[in-house]
Formats: C-alpha cells, sequence, structure tokens
C-alpha cells in the first residue's frame, strides 16, 4: 500500500540503527437535500491547542515533535467530528490535530491540511517528519494535519496483539498448497474477527467519505473559508472524494502521488504489481550500471532480478536468521524489498539487504519489513496496517475469496515474477472483514471546484504514474492540471526536484497555476 511520511523516517531510523550495528455503509450520504444540515454546532466548535505529547503506540511511539527553525513550537489538539454523519446529532469521535503557525500571521491565507496516505498513516507523525520539506510554504500557512478516523490517535482501529501480529506477519502470504491456504484463510478470519472484537463500534465509520466529511467540518473549525490541502498517496483519494462532496469549498489544492479513482481492488493490485516490477528493474538497471560497485550477482537486469527471485524461492523453503529471535521468511522478504523501492535514497539499503541475506543475514530486510508494517524496535506496532485495512475494506464492495484470488495469479505473474503472487493472495484480505463496502471505486467528479494540481512521478511504485491522467480526467474539465515529474520514488514534492517544488510553492504561496502539461526532470 501506499507509503507515508511518517513510514519513510520510520524506515530511515530502522536502516540507520541497523547499519551502524551490525498498506459498510460507512452511513455517508451524497451531497444534496438528503445531506446533514445540522452541524453547526460542531462547526462553531474552539480547539484548546497545547504542547504536543509523544506520539502513542498506535501512531508509532516516540518523542515529542521538535521545535521548527527559529523555535516555533507544535500544538495539538482534539476535534468532535460525529461517529456517523447520518446522525450528526449522536454519538462523537475525537480527532486528533497538530499544527504550525504560519510565520508571518500578516500575510497568513489560512490552513493547508496534509493527508500523508495509506490509508492508515498518522499526519500527527508525518508533518513534523518532514517539516522542513514545508518551510517555504509556513510563511503564509498554519500548517495542519490530523490522524484521520480509525488511524493513532483518533479512534485507532485495533485488531491483534503485538505478540500475534509478529505470528502473523511471518506466515505465508503466497501459498503453495491446500495446508498453507488454509493456514492463511483461518489467520484472515482470525484477523478480522480480533479487528471486529476490539474496534467493532468503529469498522462501519471508518470510509474515506466520511473522512471527507472530517476535511470540511476541520475547515470551519479552523476559521478557513475554503479548504487547502495537501495530500499524498491515499490523501489524493480523500481529496478528490473531498471534492466531489465540496467542490465549491477547494480552495489551492495538491494531489501528489496520485491513486487512479477508477481501479477497483483488483486493477489497483495489478497496477501496483506492474509499479513496483518497473521499480525493481530501475534498480536493477542502476545496479548493471555501477559494475563492480553493485555488490549483488549479474551483469545484466535479468541477472540481478533472477538472483532476486531464486533468493525468494529459498526463503519460502527455509528462512534465515533476523532479529533477535524472529526469522526472515519469503513473505517478510517481499514486503522489505517493496519498502525499499518506495524511494531512490533506499536503494542502497536494499542492495545491502539483498546482499546480507544471500550470506544469511535477514536482518535488514526484515527492518525494512518491520518499517512497512509499522513495527518499532521495542516490538510495539503503530495501527497504520489496522486501519488500512479497515479503510479499505469499508471503501470497497469487492469480496474475493482464497480460490477467486489464486485464480488471478497467473496475470498478476506475468505484471511481476516478484511481485505477482504478492499482490494477488492479499485480494482475499476483505474476504472475512464484518462490515460491507460502499463503492466499486470513488466518484471524484467536481465541477464547479477550483484548479488542483495533480501531480504524478514517472518512476512511481506505489501509485503508477498513469492514475495521475485518470484522476486529471475524472475531475473534470478544467479542474485537474496535470503535472508530471520525470524520476524516482513514491511523491515528487519532497522527492528533490527544485523544479517541482518551485511550482508547487508559486502555486500555494501566490496563486499561480501551472500551465496543465507541465513536465519537470
Amino acid at each position: 500500500m501506499p507509503i507515508s511520511a511518517a513510514q519513510r523516517a520510520a524506515l530511515l531510523t530502522a536502516t540507520t540503527v541497523l547499519l551502524a550495528a551490525g498498506c459498510s455503509d460507512s452511513g455517508d450520504k451524497g451531497e444534496g437535500s438528503d445531506a446533514p444540515t445540522d452541524l453547526a454546532g460542531l462547526a462553531a466548535q474552539r480547539l484548546e491547542w497545547a504542547p504536543c505529547p509523544p506520539p502513542s503506540a498506535a501512531e508509532g511511539g516516540g518523542l515529542p515533535p521538535s521545535p521548527l527553525p527559529g523555535g516555533a513550537t507544535w500544538e495539538c489538539s482534539f476535534m468532535d467530528a460525529p461517529l456517523d454523519y447520518a446522525k450528526p446529532g449522536g454519538e462523537t469521535i475525537e480527532l486528533a490535530l497538530i499544527r504550525a503557525r504560519a510565520r508571518d500571521q500578516s500575510k497568513r491565507i489560512g490552513s493547508l491540511i496534509y493527508n500523508f496516505g495509506g490509508p492508515g498513516g498518522s499526519g500527527i507523525t508525518g508533518l513534523p517528519s518532514f517539516a522542513a520539506d514545508y518551510e517555504k510554504l509556513r510563511a503564509r500557512y498554519d500548517l495542519v494535519s490530523f490522524d484521520p478516523r480509525g488511524v493513532g490517535r483518533s479512534e485507532d482501529v485495533q485488531c491483534l496483539t503485538d505478540k500475534e501480529l509478529d505470528a502473523y506477519y511471518a506466515l505465508d502470504f503466497s501459498p503453495d498448497d491446500t495446508a498453507e491456504e488454509r493456514t492463511l484463510s483461518d489467520a484472515q478470519k482470525k484477523y478480522a474477527a480480533g479487528c471486529e472484537k476490539e474496534s467493532g463500534a468503529v469498522l462501519p465509520h471508518v470510509g474515506t467519505e466520511n473522512a471527507a466529511r472530517d476535511l470540511d467540518l476541520m475547515r470551519q473549525v479552523l476559521g478557513d473559508d475554503k479548504l487547502h490541502y495537501f495530500g499524498i498517496s491515499y490523501g489524493t483519494q480523500l481529496g478528490g472524494v473531498y471534492a466531489h462532496l465540496f467542490p465549491k469549498n477547494v480552495g489551492r489544492a495538491l494531489f501528489d502521488a496520485v491513486v487512479d479513482p477508477n481501479s477497483g481492488t483488483e486493477a489497483g493490485a495489478l497496477g501496483q504489481a506492474r509499479g513496483f516490477q518497473l521499480a525493481l528493474d530501475n534498480f536493477a538497471k542502476d545496479c548493471v550500471a555501477r559494475g563492480d560497485a553493485c555488490t549483488l550477482p549479474g551483469s545484466t537486469v535479468a541477472e540481478i532480478e533472477s538472483f532476486i527471485t531464486g533468493l525468494l524461492d529459498e526463503l519460502d523453503k527455509k528462512p534465515i536468521a533476523g532479529i533477535g529471535e524472529r526469522e526472515l521468511t519469503q513473505t517478510q522478504a517481499t514486503n522489505g524489498i517493496a519498502q525499499a523501492l518506495y524511494s531512490k535514497e533506499f536503494w542502497q539499503y536494499l542492495e545491502q539487504g539483498l546482499d546480507s541475506a544471500e550470506g544469511g543475514d535477514g536482518a535488514l530486510l526484515l527492518a525494512l519489513s518491520d518499517s512497512m508494517n509499522g513495527r518499532d524496535q521495542n516490538g510495539r506496532y503503530s495501527n497504520i496496517q489496522a486501519a488500512n485495512t479497515a479503510i479499505n475494506c469499508v471503501d470497497f464492495k469487492e469480496r474475493y475469496t482464497l480460490g477467486q484470488a489464486k485464480e488471478r495469479i497467473p496475470e498478476f505473474r506475468k505484471a511481476s515474477a516478484v511481485f505477482g503472487s504478492y499482490m494477488a493472495w492479499p485480494l482475499a484480505g476483505c474476504s472475512q472483514w464484518p462490515v460491507p463496502g460502499a463503492w466499486d471505486h470513488p466518484d471524484v467528479s467536481a465541477p464547479g471546484s477550483a484548479p488542483i494540481l495533480v501531480l504524478g512521478t514517472t518512476g512511481d511504485p506505489a501509485t503508477p504514474y498513469a492514475g495521475t491522467r485518470a484522476m486529471v480526467d475524472a475531475l473534470g474539465k478544467g479542474v485537474g492540471v496535470e503535472l508530471t515529474y520525470e524520476g524516482e520514488g513514491h511523491g515528487a514534492y519532497n522527492g528533490g526536484s527544485t523544479c517541482v517544488q518551485n511550482l508547487v510553492d508559486a502555486y500555494f504561496l501566490d496563486g499561480k497555476v501551472p500551465a496543465s502539461g507541465t513536465v519537470c526532470r
């Protein structure tokens, strides 16, 4: 699933330490005569801001956010929102917020609200992790993010204990025989039952449409006439749904690393298989180009990728030493490889992890996998994957059995020898879910909306570039402004391109809308 900024920060920390030490019906209603209209009381609430505490375990743990340049401090608060927007006068939940106030209050435009993706990523940890990248934007905006409903400190979805999750993530998620298929099916059933037991009351209400309504309530509570928005990965889907529900409330908005709004569960997974294969191809090409400086065996892309598939086959037969008493399994190794392909800056860790695994040391690949799954070095899990599952299962109607997922494997393997099975089997991840899904795919048509920048990266593994054009078309004529970054990684604004940053900064700070079709290299 798409990676959040918080995950990236956790990954960098985990790999650095290792190197030094040796992804229903939600009760939502569309805009119109039957939409709830009695939210005035909640919209008028006043937030009480205070210094931020350390992140909760569900948010990934760690220290309180460091002060910003110039000594400014982060502030945190909670906003009340309806549990069910169909019953706006009923039970409420608390959503956790974080902000850094604009440097120049006399030229302040408003709040700029971030969602870092997942779904399931914590904005409370994500925004401070990459605050330096957004310092120019803080000149005229209060930078704001939040834990979406079901995530982190916002009524977090919980399913299994940390010990149970260790066992769950070590399972073979690409079974080879009937016994392994039965084991996986039983594990998925236990996982879904655990989610229902621990978080059943909130599960029907964590969908994207409810989160979009939270954004509009947040806009009002923060005192903004328009929603200024910076969405990354899944955050682009959330932003698209918001624009559909509230087109006239859209201010300046960026969708970066775009989720294809026309893709359902199967099409999205198949697209990711192709995307990760493209990123692996590019990684292997880079390795070949460096010659003897690359430690992996093989002098061609095909030979390097054959080495990787061979390594995974061996791990399927016999795991190797990992971290402490935990071993590296085939599934965790594949997960770790995928994690490292999210950003070109992590290719060095992927190369070292593969080289070490060939020698029997799986620690680095396991650390990469742990980062994807939200496990810290003390064995505690954030709830990013639990929230990811809960949100996706309540959003999408499709319910595949393991047998139906198995039927798709040949097509998925054609897309990627390394990631095909890894992406196909999880199609059945919602088969045991206790809450039905809402849609085949989200409606993001937004006639009447202000222009929205839609930014895609040609080498993005998790949200392939084709989704950028699909989002532009789906938003409608005159709304989506297509921008392209010819580069690698998941997310362009934080990808190191001065061209991209200059275009986006000028749009947010000065209202300069670039020409659709602009390309940055």
